[in-house]
């Protein structure tokens, strides 16, 4: 039995396991030449895919359990102050990256993409958003906070939702909240209209999964990487998953407006994914899976910038008369491999090269962290 305040290797490999999932997913083409599972889904709806970035939320708070008791013991100040560098940092990244690559090639020739028509939110920038509400609130309320907060956030977000529109991307409350605090110029121009798929009305319920997280890094904690533990999961699992499929029936899934079903769904699936972990890595010892994922784990935000930076590049970059990406992708994989084996392949290829760089870095004891 793992003693009380350990940390159990199931954390750190769900953690490197989301992160190769993000790299693979986000090398998707279309659904021409890539694999279903591998697209999000076209509105309503589940797949893979849709799964990656909440578990990553989940695992944002399951670390949280095993480190914010250090930072509150130095006091509010200083937890204050790590709290607010770390979301300033990460959500800065995500700015930038957003940002990238700055220009955009028009007739006249290079220019500047100018502040007022950047976008100002994303991956990292709801990442960083959640894991500071996420604190204020295990900070004031604790265990109980969270849950009571978690209960009310997609409660509320489940009402403004059918108070202030409807279920389609054009009605939807959160593309006018994000209309009117925001402005179209600062939003997401990858749906058709300007929409942030990961926009303000959706971090509440978002929060919902960093503090589902929190409260099950809290467990592992108390239980230790026994069988207790796995069932106590499964069991938490099998209740967030039956009530998040009564609820689809009224609130669809759906991961670009983060409705609170999907929020609910996702968290039975992630409590369901970390006892499976758990009964792998922390009692049945597999070796190999927690050594290759947790190569990811420990450079989690180097590694995701760098990979998110190096697709950028390589659908900017032109070969020929098509972007480097489509390049490599026709010369490299699918000639040989077929379309959507060969998408597949490439996406797996790149991610291995990512973990050739965090494995280097982890080989010199390099380890960034926020």
């Amino acid at each position: 039995m793992t003693p009380l305040g350990s940390r159990v290797r199931a954390i750190d490999v769900m953690r490197g396991l989301t992160l190769a999932l993000m790299i693979v997913v986000n090398m998707s083409i279309s659904d021409q030449l890539s694999y279903a599972p591998l697209l999000h889904a076209a509105w309503h709806g589940l797949t893979l895919t849709d799964i990656v970035f909440p578990s990553f939320l989940f695992v944002v708070g399951s670390a949280m359990a095993f480190t914010i008791d250090r930072y509150q013991a130095a006091g509010s100040r200083s937890l204050a102050a790590k709290v607010a560098s770390r979301t300033a940092i990460i959500f800065l990244c995500g700015f930038l990256l957003s940002w990238f690559p700055f220009v955009r090639i028009e007739a006249a020739g290079i220019a500047p993409i100018p502040l007022a028509d950047a976008r100002i939110l994303g991956v990292l920038q709801r990442i960083a958003l959640c894991y500071a509400l996420a604190t204020v609130v295990v900070r004031l309320g604790g265990q109980r906070g969270a849950l009571l907060f978690s209960l009310a956030a997609l409660l509320i977000n489940w009402w403004i939702f059918a108070a202030g529109g409807d279920d389609t991307l054009a009605g939807s409350a959160a593309l006018r909240l994000d209309r009117w605090l925001l402005g179209e110029p600062h939003l997401y121009r990858g749906e058709g209209v300007p929409f942030d798929p990961e926009g303000l009305l959706g971090t509440l319920p978002a929060t919902a999964n960093v503090l589902a997280g929190y409260l099950a890094g809290r467990l592992v904690r108390r239980l230790g990487a026994g069988y207790e533990l796995v069932a106590r999961l499964f069991l938490a699992s099998a209740a967030a998953i039956g009530l998040a499929l009564a609820w689809s029936g009224v609130l669809p899934f759906n991961k670009k407006l983060w409705t609170s079903s999907y929020a609910l769904v996702t968290v039975g699936i992630d409590f369901a994914a970390l006892a499976v972990l758990v009964f792998l890595v922390d009692l049945r010892r597999s070796e190999r899976l927690a050594a290759f994922f947790e190569i990811f784990g420990r450079n989690t935000l180097l590694i995701y910038l760098v990979a998110e930076l190096l697709m950028s590049i390589m659908w900017l970059l032109q070969c020929g008369d098509q972007a480097l990406f489509m390049c490599l992708y026709h010369h490299g994989f699918q000639w040989w491999a077929g379309d959507k084996p060969g998408s597949l392949l490439f996406a797996l290829v790149f991610m291995l090269l990512c973990w050739l760089l965090g494995y280097a870095l982890d080989k010199r004891g390099i380890h960034i962290r926020a």
